[in-house]
């Protein structure tokens, strides 16, 4: 049995466990990529897909890296030395480390983004024809100055609140934000559904059509089951590693997936009716927030002016709020292997996730458009590490803590981290082993060949 040292600091209770570590996997993958996702692939099928995905492969996927960091109780980087050994797998936690921090950093590019459209709909600059938003959105991108400054806002909003610690700062911060969350989405999706012709796209999202369902469907639902519920990055390990030993993991898998999967229908039910309501498909992919959904909320809700402006505050203040959810967990993974294996203080821990934050971020903003030539082949450093994250470390990260919970780590540490030591009674054990040995590795490496092409 593990042993937590005794100057690390547990969640204070169950709600601020599943808050926080919710609000790790809610953020732009569930508002943003998920609605545009489903436009792409065809809707009510898409979604059932991935809901299977969830529930067959996400939840075991998350309880395998809870299993690596309550077990171990300390960063991500000597979690899986502490289970692993002096042996390959230890580069896992490592590679987690360095992927966080390469997504807080161009995270915090995109909800730098958010905060100025969330100033802009505020002060009424946000009305125009599409021409005038679209040239709004490649003025501002093309800013150096601007996006910069956004994005190392958001960076120091995200640092403050880590550097208070777990229980002050992040699970205080989760306990306050995801109602809030919560409630907005609920607001827009009540006035969005209340459109004329708004019909249309909840038939959209709710009624299947299975002919549209292709091998694509089933790897980009799976991909996006992973990316939403941040398997791979080491924020689930990490924030397992402050679970308390009563902390029942399969439960706590179990609520925090289904809170990842309503915000992510809620998402989908708060855009799909308004855009069908002016006859726009949202399946326009990364421009979706930034330039489709402005022209609609303001054709939408043409009828009622303060309506629009009232709804489009709201949405990019809920951007804002579901991307810095996020921003706190990547920041913590960074700030908790700082602080253990430098022996820092954690808010110097904290300073220096922050400093490597704000260089990926000036860079990625730069790159965007203010000054040519950041990045590789072609595409902007953002675009690049937006790609090398997504695409290939995450699935790399996620599919070798399967392969080391599943094979490598002792068979009884294991059950005994899923029971808690036999007090809780569980007899999907078994199952979970045959899943995480067997189904999540080959569907993992399904999602990373296909991105190749070669599947």
């Amino acid at each position: 049995m593990s042993v937590r040292r005794a100057d690390r600091t547990n969640f204070g209770s169950l709600l601020g466990i599943v808050l926080a570590t919710a609000g790790s996997a809610v953020g732009l993958g569930n508002v943003w990529r998920f609605p545009y996702m489903t436009g792409q692939d065809g809707g009510a099928a898409f979604i059932l897909i991935y809901l299977a995905c969830v529930v067959f492969l996400g939840i075991p996927g998350m309880v395998a890296e809870f299993i690596v960091g309550r077990h171990s109780a300390t960063n991500a980087a000597r979690a899986y030395r502490k289970l692993a050994g002096c042996t390959p797998w230890v580069i896992t936690g490592y590679l987690g480390i360095i992927t966080s921090t390469l997504i807080l950093g161009f995270y915090s590019v995109i909800a730098g983004w958010c905060l100025q459209y969330l100033y802009a709909s505020a002060s009424g600059q946000l009305q125009g024809d599409k021409d005038f938003i679209m040239s709004y959105f490649a003025d501002f991108s093309a800013n150096p100055i601007k996006p910069v400054l956004w994005a190392l806002a958001f960076v120091l909003i995200t640092h403050v609140i880590v550097a208070r610690g777990i229980r002050h700062g992040i699970e205080k911060a989760s306990k306050l934000m995801m109602p809030v969350l919560f409630i907005l989405l609920i607001v827009i999706v009540i006035a969005s559904c209340s459109l004329p012709g708004a019909f249309n796209g909840i038939q959209f999202l709710f009624k299947p059509d299975f002919t549209k369902i292709t091998s694509n469907v089933f790897l980009d639902a799976l991909g996006q089951a992973f990316f939403s519920l941040s398997l791979g990055t080491a924020c689930l390990c990490t924030y397992a590693s402050y679970f308390s030993r009563r902390t029942d993991l399969c439960g706590s898998a179990v609520q925090i997936a289904l809170i990842d999967v309503v915000i992510a229908v809620l998402a989908g039910m708060m855009i799909f009716p308004a855009a069908f309501s002016v006859g726009v498909n949202p399946d326009s992919g990364p421009s979706l927030i930034f330039i489709t959904l402005p022209n609609v909320f303001q054709q939408a809700f043409s009828g009622i002016p303060c309506l629009g402006y009232i709804i489009s505050i709201f949405f990019y203040f809920l951007l804002a709020l579901a991307a810095l959810t996020s921003t706190l967990s990547m920041h913590e993974i960074g700030t908790a292997f700082y602080h253990e294996e430098l022996h820092l203080t954690r808010k110097r821990g904290a300073w220096i996730e922050t400093a490597c934050a704000c260089v990926i971020a000036v860079l990625c903003s730069l790159s965007v458009g203010a000054v040519e030539g950041i990045g590789f082949f072609g595409k902007s450093l953002l675009d690049c590490l937006d790609y090398l994250t997504a695409q290939l470390l995450l699935p790399v990260g996620s599919f070798l803590t399967c392969l080391l919970v599943g094979w490598y780590v002792p068979r009884h540490i294991v059950r005994n981290e899923f029971t808690n030591g036999g007090k809780i009674r569980n007899s999907t054990f078994k199952v979970f082993l045959f899943v995480v040995r067997f189904v999540c590795p080959i569907a993992i490496a399904a999602i990373f060949l296909h991105q190749f092409g070669m599947l």
